[in-house]
């Protein structure tokens, strides 16, 4: 058996390396090799963004991918993309490859699918247009808004600073920090009567003690008046009264025979004379034991045997 020369294993080394190279380098680009694809073509003005292998959507899914862009150098001004779609799509007659540029500045190309009901050959050139990107939109619609909404701003800014710089900030500031300062003594004198309320409640408790002990009280004198109530109604009444109106009537006749000129007892107390004689009676009975104070012996004889 003959041995295989070494050249021959070199060379076959050598092709499988480049193989390797070729399939490796298309797999980065997102090239499958081995997938039948279609070739269409788009021309642009200005493919900024815009790379080999950046993918081609539908609606936002992947539908194939850009395989190459060259200058077209017998249409000045344009530049030509080669796109690989998937061989199993059929693009109707009137589609567009819309270039797409995203935030970042990246590109993509957006098939737009057309009305028509013919179907395009491959290789067949679609219309290209670009659709304004991010940057675009800014200068074109947003741009003009700040623009025209500079000077309310400075105007703004003119006004907070005249309202900054006007005295009666600084007055209201002090104010509220009075306002703060009472706030906080407010909430001491708070705090302190918060930990006076054990003693208050206690001394509640305590004048409870002593309302439940006047109301045990109020409650015996109630019964108290309640027995004596019971006895008044007890009590003969109406016997009594009648007692008490024959003394009111005798004391009343009795009164009558004092002040009646014609009873002893009026006699007594209205006869002027008998008053009179009474009062000189009266002093000659004094001036008699005046008398005998003074002269003892005029009235007292004492003899010795």
């Amino acid at each position: 058996m003959k041995s295989i020369p070494k050249t021959f294993i070199i060379g076959l080394c050598v092709i499988i390396a480049l193989l390797v190279v070729v399939f490796g380098i298309n797999y980065l680009k997102g090239i499958n090799m081995f997938k039948a694809s279609n070739y269409y073509y788009a021309s642009y003005t200005n493919v900024a963004g815009l790379t080999q292998s950046a993918p081609v959507t539908i609606n936002g899914y992947k539908i194939g991918l850009v395989r190459e862009i060259e200058y077209e150098y017998d249409n000045p001004g344009h530049i030509r993309v080669e796109l690989s779609l998937d061989k199993s799509l059929r693009l109707t007659t009137g589609t567009k490859a819309v270039l797409v540029t995203d935030m970042l500045g990246t590109s993509s190309i957006e098939l737009v699918m057309g009305t028509g009901k013919g179907i395009l050959e491959v290789g067949s050139t679609l219309e290209g247009s670009g659709a304004p990107g991010l940057m675009e939109n800014v200068t074109s619609q947003l741009l003009p808004g700040i623009t025209a909404m500079m000077p309310k701003i400075d105007s703004l800014l003119t006004a907070l600073t005249a309202v900054a710089a006007n005295p009666a900030i600084g007055t209201s500031i002090e104010h509220l920090n009075g306002t703060l300062t009472h706030l906080e003594e407010t909430s001491r004198q708070l705090n302190t009567l918060m930990g006076s309320m054990p003693g208050i409640v206690k001394d509640a408790g305590a004048t409870m003690s002593n309302v439940r002990s006047m109301s045990t009280n109020l409650n015996t004198i109630s019964g108290d008046l309640t027995a004596v109530s019971a006895s008044l109604k007890e009590m003969p009444i109406g016997p009594t009264m009648n007692n008490v109106r024959e003394a009111s009537e005798s004391l009343n006749k009795v009164l009558q025979s004092l002040n009646s000129p014609n009873s002893s007892l009026g006699l007594l107390l209205n006869d002027r004379q008998l008053y009179t004689n009474l009062t000189n009676a009266s002093a000659s009975l004094d001036s008699l034991l005046i008398d005998v104070q003074r002269n003892p012996k005029r009235y007292i004889s004492l003899k010795l045997f």
